[in-house]
């Protein structure tokens, strides 16, 4: 677990758990809207394949992002078995109890993001 006596790792791991099973439960739920488009002429018209296509850009993007904060929690559970959850992985200053309660998967201090922000 961690060092730092202010984070309550217990929370912290049960909060970051949580949220990856909602975002996987999500995945399993739209699964049908990121699959190819027919491009049958006789079912749909160009607008409404237009439109399909369009959905399906979105429902990919969107399963993209998901992908990444899934292995932003991966990342932090596996920080917070080896005692560097809560640390910048840019400077190692600690990382804000309030931006950790915010959201545990954050890796970085306020003005490290600032300046990757930049």
């Amino acid at each position: 677990m961690t060092d730092r006596d202010d984070i309550d790792a217990k929370k912290m791991r049960s909060n970051l758990k949580e949220r990856r099973d909602q975002l996987l439960e999500r995945a399993n739920s739209n699964k049908d809207s990121r699959d190819t488009v027919e491009l049958d002429q006789a079912r749909l018209g160009r607008l409404s394949r237009i439109d399909a296509m369009q959905g399906q850009a979105m429902a990919q993007e969107t399963e993209r992002r998901r992908k990444v904060e899934l292995q932003r929690i991966e990342a932090a559970l596996e920080r917070l078995d080896t005692d560097e959850f809560g640390y910048c992985l840019t400077c190692g200053d600690e990382i804000a109890l309030k931006r950790l309660e915010l959201d545990p998967a954050v890796t970085l201090c306020i003005a490290c993001a600032n300046k990757a922000a930049d």
